[in-house]
């Protein structure tokens, strides 16, 4: 475990919560019914990832595929707050190093702050 993530789950900064239900006009349901607002979700999917759990979203099409846009492939075409981290095509040469997808996660970091910036 890399030092900044110990030091986060020690201060309590990391919390383990079951998958949100849907997406709402705002942000998020859970389970039991209440709502969270949200601008951005970011979800680490890994290389073979499986997609089943997405399927209440919406996101998942017939083929079993997310639709992506956007950031190197990374924006899920259906509902643009949630970022795809580690799917697709988009990959690439060392994407399964800390380098390679710190790269990818970089680029979405700064097109979620160009976003935010311009609401």
């Amino acid at each position: 475990m890399l030092p900044p993530v110990r030091e986060a789950r020690e201060r309590g900064a990391l919390k383990s919560v079951r998958p949100f239900e849907r997406f709402t006009e705002d942000g998020v349901a859970w389970a039991d019914g209440t709502e969270e607002p949200i601008d951005a979700v970011i979800w680490c999917t890994g290389f073979g990832p499986a997609l089943g759990h997405l399927r209440p979203l919406g996101v998942v099409e017939s083929d079993g595929r997310i639709e992506t846009t956007g950031v190197a492939g990374t924006r899920a075409a259906g509902e643009p707050r949630l970022w795809l981290l580690g799917y697709g095509d988009w990959t690439g040469y060392a994407s399964a190093t800390l380098i390679g997808v710190g790269r990818t996660a970089e680029e979405i970091r700064e097109a979620l702050e160009d976003s935010t910036e311009s609401v």
